[in-house]
């Protein structure tokens, strides 16, 4: 069943498709704690804001550093944050990885847009 997002703000329309909803289960290094995320938006519908902050930080165990560069997504409609975007999605190609470890920060890997579920509203298409 599809769904309908939008911004709990201001209540605009986000033109978010549930076909591109990963599924819950789904392993990311950063996490998925009171997030959905999608493998792809509709880019005239949010703000993009470039975030590069020195200073640590923890998402999970396995996810920390020093330096964190990601992107802010907001609303197009009010400028409130809907959530940011990781490089930890799908990875771009079908290789094995290095010495055939798996998919690693050598393989380029796909966006992910990580939404707050605090900043949607979903509801029900009819």
């Amino acid at each position: 069943m599809a769904s309908i997002y939008r911004c709990s703000e201001c209540g605009a329309n986000l033109n978010l498709n549930t076909v591109h909803l990963y599924p819950p289960d789904f392993y990311f290094e950063a996490g998925n704690k009171g997030t959905m995320s999608f493998s792809t938006v509709d880019t005239t519908k949010f703000i993009f804001e470039k975030e590069d902050k020195i200073r640590p930080f923890f998402e999970t165990i396995n996810y920390w550093g020093i330096q964190r560069k990601r992107t802010k997504l907001k609303c197009h409609s009010c400028s409130h944050l809907i959530g940011h975007i990781y490089d930890d999605g799908a990875p771009m190609t079908d290789s094995a990885g290095q010495f055939h470890f798996g998919p690693s920060q050598v393989i380029p890997r796909a966006p992910r847009y990580r939404l707050r579920t605090k900043a949607l509203r979903i509801s029900p298409e009819t």
